[in-house]
């Protein structure tokens, strides 16, 4: 299922961050694409904040992942480093864990992730204004319906 939503604002960013909280439980698995600056980290920081966790949630470019402690815990993934062949990284164990598995650049490893899970597309529309384009894969679906506009 493919929805999408126009956010015009940080608000509106931080509102559908808090819709997606209200889904995610362990084993979540959540990819997020777009161009640099288009809102993935931001996206990820109030999904975190939603979910109740009080560190400062920034990117991992150069360490490629952060883990925050929660019930479930939150792996923060970024992948734009890994074009082609993933390096042994043991992220799988990460993204199949019980956790909560947010992966910006998600493309990049899309062949070591489950058949099943939710992906967003940030893309520019001005300033503050995105679309968004949520795709539910599998038993994800259903949550990408009740995201969109």
């Amino acid at each position: 299922m493919r929805s999408e939503r126009i956010v015009n604002n940080l608000q509106e960013t931080e509102k559908l961050a808090q819709e997606l909280a209200e889904h995610v439980g362990k084993g979540f698995v959540i990819g997020l694409e777009g161009d640099l600056g288009a809102g993935k980290t931001t996206f990820t920081k109030y999904l975190g904040k939603a979910l109740g966790i009080r560190d400062t949630i920034n990117s991992p470019t150069f360490t490629i992942m952060k883990v925050y402690e929660n019930d479930p815990p939150l792996y923060h993934i970024d992948a734009y480093r890994l074009e082609g062949d993933v390096p042994d990284l043991d992220l799988e164990e990460y993204i199949m864990d019980d956790g909560v598995a947010i992966i910006e650049w998600y493309k990049n490893i899309e062949t070591i992730l489950p058949d099943a899970f939710l992906s967003i597309e940030f893309e520019w529309l001005g300033e503050t204004k995105r679309r968004c384009v949520i795709e539910g894969r599998g038993h994800y679906a259903e949550i990408a319906a009740t995201l969109g506009d």
